[in-house]
């Protein structure tokens, strides 16, 4: 089997399978009487190759997410041009210099610090950052994203010290559960605090980021207008290894260790 004809069996493939799942979206649109329009699709490539994102491009997804700025440091010059590439993972603040020249969107700010962080690099580099908040709408200690009462803060905070960040609204992650049904609680507290921070702030807050493979189809119930979808578009993800950093790696600050993608790409140091 030859990699042309590999490449044309997965495209194949992948557009049957997002026929489905943006048919499963307007139906979903329907019964909340939204516009389908309104909704569109993270691809949540994470330990996939830059193939993948090639082959979602293709197929019409404009949007690439990743949770780990140091993939994304080998897979974005890798990839094709032209998708805006989201980070959906956690933060830390000594990437925020290498994570704002490679993403167009933040979706996963989770405290004032980072937002502080945020606005003052890209101010040193020119950059105008835009970002969501991540709330831990459930309370699990497990589950990133700032708690409730920290939000009305974090909104003060942007208006009124960090200038260089667009603020665009929320983006959570419900427990999992097998049950699509036991996530519309936790989607349903989000937008409503979208909606209360519109109305206190006198803000427009466009974009609520929730729903994933299992549950995505409540979330557009809910008002998600982004989705971030992975393994429903491209199947399991490839196994991650942790391997050991180098002493090169560990002199320069990088920790006991790094992600290696299964062969999909180099493992990088990202250091700021």
């Amino acid at each position: 089997m030859n990699e042309e004809w590999k490449e044309k069996k997965s495209m194949r493939e992948l557009n049957e399978i997002l026929e489905g799942v943006r048919g499963r979206i307007a139906a979903a649109c329907a019964r909340a009487k939204r516009d389908p329009a309104d909704v569109e699709i993270v691809a949540v490539t994470k330990t996939h190759g830059a193939e993948v994102v090639k082959e979602a491009w293709d197929a019409g997804l404009s949007i690439v997410g990743e949770n780990k700025v140091q993939e994304a440091a080998w897979k974005k010059p890798a990839s094709v041009s032209g998708p805006s590439w989201h980070l959906i993972g956690h933060l830390q603040g000594n990437k925020v210099r290498h994570a704002l020249a490679l993403f167009d969107f933040f979706e996963s700010v989770d405290s004032t610090k980072l937002l502080t962080r945020l606005n003052a690099v890209a101010d040193e580099v020119g950059a105008s950052p835009h970002v969501l908040l991540e709330v831990n709408v459930s309370g699990e200690k497990s589950k990133t994203g700032m708690p409730l009462d920290e939000v009305d803060g974090a909104v003060r905070t942007i208006l009124e010290a960090c200038p260089r960040v667009t603020f665009e609204g929320f983006m959570t992650m419900a427990p999992f559960s097998e049950n699509p049904e036991d996530a519309r609680p936790y989607f349903r507290r989000l937008r409503e605090l979208r909606d209360a921070t519109e109305k206190r702030f006198g803000l427009v807050l466009p974009r609520l980021s929730m729903g994933m493979s299992g549950d995505y189809e409540v979330a557009v119930e809910e008002g998600a207008t982004w989705l971030r979808l992975g393994t429903v578009l491209f199947g399991e993800r490839p196994k991650v290894k942790s391997v050991r950093a180098s002493a090169d790696d560990a002199d320069a600050g990088a920790g006991s260790g790094l992600d290696s993608y299964s062969g999909a790409g180099p493992t990088v140091k990202v250091l700021d």
